[in-house]
């Protein structure tokens, strides 16, 4: 691609980048407020070992993340090996046997299939007799009304919501429609217990689940909190008495979120929560310019450069199973790590389809330094992710959509 059509392009998003600026300024002067708040110092980088008692910089780090998303508390962890741990230690923290789990937004990620008991697992949940019912969305919203008829005629003790639209062709969801239903909810049965996966969604609007009334959320330090410098972890945030059942569950009853040892991670968590404004950003200004380019050469994203992005994630919708594969190829080829590799499609635990993933990540799993993946199935959509600076999620995306043309045109 020539330098006019780029010109073009950042001429077009020019007004959608402003935007971004100016979110990530909102961010970096919250955080920012919460390390002064808390007095972070040198002394809060060093880690305890074995039971974890008086982890001072860990403690502190529970307090920084309750102050930027909203929350009463938080539980902040490396003992959470992901997001999908950290989900289902959720679950099994606040439910009880003969408890109703109702999802709102259709069917979870295929990750938490075997946890809920959607595939049997005689470790999930309905293993245990915790039952699970799902209400889907309706034209990229909440179905309300069905909403309402089941809380008014079923018992039910933990509401998920998954913001991001996972592998589907969904649109996410923005705080402003999560608003909504939570007065729905609340009126209906103020004591349901509203649990948000917030996972890519995290500094991507100026509001938090829990600032518009959802009582407990989740999400992975691997993504938009840790910044791609926490190496692993995952958060719990929101009612203080929440979040403690679920250290209970994640720990020991009794001891909860008082043990747990750092292990020297401190200052990688703190230094990702500090770049994790920027990070973000970066990550939204790619998404941008990947769908302006895209959309120049008649292929449908969503969401689409100049739409809300409530995630860091953008669908490309290719209806072609190679050009897919040709797209991941082009992000692997300019990646940091594993430039030189070709992605594969192969089969993944937790998952039914084939999954093409190119990741140019320093750590194993994370989505926000550069990635891009997708299920083997039509219409065949990539799902691209990251990048940590706007410059580097530039030049992957310009070589990816080259692979694809250059493909075309042979």
């Amino acid at each position: 691609m020539n330098n006019e059509f780029i010109k073009k392009i950042d001429e077009k998003i020019k007004d959608e980048i402003k935007k971004i600026d100016d979110l990530e300024e909102y961010y970096s002067f919250k955080v920012l407020e919460a390390f002064r708040k808390f007095k972070i110092s040198e002394t809060d980088f060093y880690g305890t070992t074995g039971y974890g008692y008086n982890d001072i910089g860990r403690d502190k780090i529970d307090e920084i993340f309750a102050y930027v998303l909203d929350s009463e508390k938080a539980l902040v962890r490396s003992q959470f090996i992901s997001g999908s741990h950290a989900l289902t230690t959720t679950f099994f923290g606040l439910l009880r046997p003969n408890d109703t789990l109702l999802s709102i937004t259709g069917k979870p990620y295929d990750t938490l299939d075997e946890v809920i008991g959607i595939k049997e697992n005689k470790s999930s949940l309905k293993s245990f007799g915790i039952k699970y019912e799902q209400i889907d969305l309706v034209e990229n919203d909440f179905n309300y009304q069905e909403i309402e008829n089941y809380l008014k005629e079923n018992p039910c003790k933990v509401i998920e919501i998954q913001r991001s639209k996972g592998y589907s062709t969904r649109k996410s969801l923005t705080l402003d429609k999560l608003e909504k239903v939570v007065k729905l909810i609340k009126s209906i049965n103020p004591d349901v217990i509203i649990m948000v996966d917030n996972c890519y969604c995290e500094m991507t609007e100026y509001k938090t689940p829990i600032s518009v009334g959802c009582d407990i959320m989740v999400g992975s330090l691997i993504k938009n909190l840790g910044g791609g410098i926490a190496p692993n972890g995952a958060y719990v945030a929101g009612r203080s008495d929440l979040v403690e059942l679920v250290a209970e569950r994640l720990t020991v009853p009794g001891q909860g979120s008082e043990v747990g040892p750092s292990l020297g991670i401190n200052k990688q968590i703190l230094q990702g929560l500090y770049f994790a404004p920027s990070v973000v950003a970066s990550s939204l200004k790619t998404s941008i310019f990947a769908s302006c380019c895209l959309e120049e050469f008649g292929y449908q994203t969503e969401p689409r450069y100049n739409e809300p992005r409530p995630d860091i994630v953008l669908n490309i919708t290719f209806n072609d199973k190679e050009k897919l594969i040709k797209f991941a190829e082009g992000i692997q080829e300019m990646s940091a790590i594993d430039s030189f590799t070709r992605p594969v499609p192969t089969d993944m635990p937790g998952y039914s389809d084939q999954i093409i993933m190119a990741s140019g990540s320093f750590t194993q799993g994370s989505s926000i330094e550069i990635s891009c993946d997708g299920p083997l199935r039509p219409p065949y959509i990539a799902y691209l992710q990251g990048s940590l600076t706007y410059k580097y999620g530039r030049l992957a995306v310009l070589n990816a959509i080259s692979k694809v043309i250059n493909d075309e045109k042979n």
